[in-house]
């Protein structure tokens, strides 16, 4: 058993490379091998999001707080809030993050496939973020 005691691990800001605006994720848990998921809260300011991304096994977000926006490829920008859960499918293509006017947090957990959580792609345009 372990027990991550909360503020036992330091926050990062979103990397620039991956995120538009401003970013805070908090670890929650990384992949322990033999298991392959791994899980963060990220919070996003007004107007901030991810670049598109996929994952090789999918992710899972799980909103805890605020209201935000989802899009995968070929699909319409969708509003979530406190409450909901979201699930990508392997290799989606897709965006998430905040609202123009509200921050979001969610939690989000991905499994790692040979090594790998995530592939970051270009950043969400103004106009792709609009809907």
């Amino acid at each position: 058993m372990e027990i991550k005691r909360s503020g036992s691990q330091p926050s990062a800001k979103g990397p620039a490379d991956w995120f538009t605006g401003s970013v805070r994720v908090d670890p929650l848990f990384a992949v322990t091998s033999p298991a392959r998921a791994a899980g963060a809260s990220v919070t996003f300011e007004p107007g901030a999001r991810t670049a598109w991304h996929t994952h090789p096994l999918g992710q899972t977000l799980i909103v805890t707080s605020g209201f935000g926006r989802v899009q995968r490829e070929g699909g319409p920008v969708e509003d979530i809030r406190a409450g909901d859960v979201v699930s990508f499918a392997p290799a989606e293509r897709h965006w998430h993050g905040a609202s123009p006017t509200t921050a979001v947090t969610h939690i989000a957990i991905q499994e790692q496939l040979d090594g790998k959580v995530v592939d970051w792609m270009e950043h969400v345009t103004d106009t792709q973020y609009q809907g």
